[in-house]
């Protein structure tokens, strides 16, 4: 990542087929509007999870591959779920 390159932190909650449940934000970089496009149309086989709450209480980032993710809810820019 470049100087010139925009986080952009969209906080979300994956599902995953072993039945996990986890909750974190990903980076759309500006590359994309919304989340949906970084499943559509973005051909890379995983998705970076930042800010996953760990059992300790503290954060930590986790890399799922998207073969293993059921559904995914984003939330808004507060961080409450979109219904």
């Amino acid at each position: 990542m470049n100087s010139d390159d925009k986080i952009a932190y969209r906080a979300i909650t994956v599902r995953t087929v072993e039945g996990a449940t986890l909750t974190g934000k990903i980076n759309l970089s500006g590359v994309y509007d919304r989340v949906s496009d970084l499943f559509t149309r973005d051909d890379k086989p995983f998705i970076v999870l930042v800010d996953v709450k760990a059992r300790d209480g503290g954060a930590k980032t986790i890399i799922i591959n998207k073969v293993h993710i059921v559904w995914v809810e984003p939330h808004d820019e507060s961080g409450r779920e979109i219904i």
